[in-house]
């Protein structure tokens, strides 16, 4: 069998969920549900992200625009390098975080925009809520988010997303993906594939999403610390470092600190944007230079055991 997210051969078993089999590709790493059950996402026969997962979702969905996706955007204003001057939610679902924005940065409400293919009947009233896909809007974005998304696409509709992305980008945009990766389905959450109740159909690892955007033109940045969330940087082909990342947060661009800082609600987005993401960064680092100095350690130890 075939990986459909990198076309490798090397695939085994994973595991079995309400009776869809999911497999692990050897070459890419990402976790997938059987090939038959992917082609019926495709055609419309299995329903994994509309009116049914709504219905289940909506109080979940409201939660986190109200609190850690509100964290994520912040941090994305830090990590851009050019100034945002149109921002997207990508996937919106009812779109909570617009309103929840509007209430946290309202000087820059007009700013942030969303869109969504399969609207759920409670959804926000904000003028920039988008029903539809992101080749359908007349706009160039310069940053955004995809939160608990791209888990329930498959790999060609997943495709179809980074293709028309492409094309409402600005050079140097940044965006934020949250979606739980195969080590953060092995070691945190065993239950995470879930193809019907949660609509959870391929668990995508870093190789993998970068097979299916390089080709679109975007960069793909693992964020240390975090086995369930990346940045897509449009344009730009440098990997960052932890140390570097650190350093994108500690000197913003000055247009992007003076929205997080809005001047009727006050900075608080600015200061949770740089405490969300020192919290990851920083102890990811520290990790790093431990392991490093413990191995130091080992091989000195090995060296002093030596015979002269």
């Amino acid at each position: 069998m075939k990986c459909p997210i990198c076309s490798a051969s090397t695939t085994i078993f994973f595991t079995k969920r309400d009776e869809v089999s999911f497999f692990e590709c050897n070459e890419c790493e990402s976790l997938f549900a059987e090939p038959e059950f992917l082609e019926k996402v495709e055609a419309g026969y299995v329903e994994n992200y509309e009116n049914t997962y709504w219905e289940a979702e909506i109080s979940a969905a409201r939660d986190r625009s109200f609190g850690s996706s509100l964290q994520r955007v912040a941090e994305t204003f830090l990590y851009c390098r050019i100034p945002i001057n149109n921002f997207i939610d990508i996937g919106s679902g009812p779109g909570f975080l617009l309103d929840s924005l509007s209430i946290v940065l309202p000087a820059s409400r007009r700013l942030f925009h969303g869109v969504e293919l399969f609207p759920p009947k409670q959804h926000t009233n904000h003028p920039n809520y988008h029903t539809g896909s992101i080749g359908d809007l007349p706009l160039v974005f310069d940053a955004g988010c995809c939160i608990e998304v791209i888990e329930h696409l498959t790999p060609k509709m997943l495709e179809n997303i980074a293709e028309q992305l492409a094309t409402r980008s600005r050079n140097g945009s940044a965006y934020y993906f949250g979606s739980g990766q195969p080590a953060y389905v092995k070691s945190e959450d065993p239950e995470y594939l879930d193809p019907y109740r949660r609509g959870h159909i391929v668990a995508y690892s870093i190789k993998g999403i970068t097979k299916i955007f390089q080709k679109h033109g975007f960069s793909i940045i693992p964020l240390p610390g975090r086995t369930w969330a990346f940045l897509a940087e449009f344009g730009q082909s440098d990997k960052p470092s932890a140390d570097e990342l650190l350093s994108r947060i500690w000197t913003p661009i000055p247009e992007n600190i003076q929205c997080l800082k809005d001047s009727e609600f006050g900075p608080l987005m600015y200061n949770i944007g740089i405490e969300s993401a020192r919290c990851y960064l920083e102890h990811a680092i520290c990790n790093e230079r431990t392991l490093w100095a413990q191995n130091l350690d080992k091989e000195l130890a090995a060296l002093t055991r030596q015979p002269t």
